[in-house]
């Protein structure tokens, strides 16, 4: 499991592009056959990609964690952003397309990832955080939401916003998470921008061209940065950061929130003339 540490903004204003990358890009999540975890000490978060193929794949328990198995203290949220498959949690079967959302509270001890196809595999994505209490499993389809329709054609970002894991749908502990769908020709997401010190989010961005790029604005309002991405790449965006972005073809991201408050419209506004 790689590790990532918490930043300070003063600390941010001083970093290169590289190094704006290794703190907060996570370039690769879905590789065949393996799962990739990564741990930000922003609330202690798990970013995750597991792509299984010929074989299932056992969600196991990691060293990082000190403990018996993955979910002893934890709660995940799970999205399939590939073709279609199945998560089994202790037995039982869930049946997952794209886009499906998977949510397994704290205490289920088995995990196990397949696939439908070993050469068009499912991709799922995994969005972890410490919980505190359990909370039933739980699956929805993005088609079972009508998302609200957000936005406009003429200030080119039109899209349909759709909350999955969130105080009035699927319980959690602490994880709100769902994803945003820009319409074609649209390409901004996410402003006017904000921050909300009271939780951390990571963005997955899904639905790009090979050649397409995603630019992501990060940083404090006034001491903005950008990292470039591709598709089915994350970012990890800490309490303190804006998080939005541009790209060159409309696109699809999935957003991942975890800390104090659970309310989805609990932000922090910030003012276009703020913005430097």
């Amino acid at each position: 499991m790689e590790k990532r540490y918490s930043t300070h903004p003063d600390h941010v204003k001083t970093f290169n592009t590289e190094q704006l990358r290794q703190h907060f890009l996570i370039e690769k999540l879905f590789i065949n056959g393996e799962t990739k975890l990564v741990y930000s000490m922003e609330d202690r978060t798990i970013v995750g990609g597991v792509t299984p193929t010929t074989d299932a794949i056992v969600l196991e328990e990691n060293d990082e964690l000190k403990a018996d198995y993955f979910l002893e203290r934890r709660e995940v949220g799970i999205i399939n952003v590939g073709n279609s498959g199945k998560v089994t949690v202790d037995g039982q079967e869930y049946k997952m397309k794209k886009k499906d959302c998977l949510y397994v509270g704290k205490g289920q001890k088995n995990l196990v990832f397949s696939s439908d196809s070993a050469s068009e595999p499912a991709k799922y994505y995994l969005f972890s955080a410490p919980a505190h209490k359990e909370y039933p499993v739980q699956k929805v389809s993005l088609n079972d939401f009508e998302g609200d329709q957000l936005g406009s054609p003429e200030s080119a970002n039109e899209r349909v916003l759709t909350r999955m894991i969130h105080d009035n749908g699927i319980q959690s502990c602490q994880i709100v998470m769902g994803m945003t769908q820009l319409k074609p020709g649209s390409v901004w997401n996410s402003m006017p921008t904000h921050t909300h010190d009271r939780r951390m989010e990571v963005y997955l961005y899904i639905d790009l061209d090979e050649n397409a790029r995603m630019f992501h604005m990060m940083g404090q309002p006034n001491e903005t940065r950008h990292l470039v991405m591709k598709n089915e790449q994350a970012v990890i965006s800490p309490p303190w950061s804006i998080h939005c972005g541009s790209a060159t073809s409309n696109y699809t991201f999935v957003w991942a929130m975890a800390g104090e408050n659970k309310q989805f419209t609990d932000m922090d506004h910030v003012k276009m003339e703020e913005l430097r």
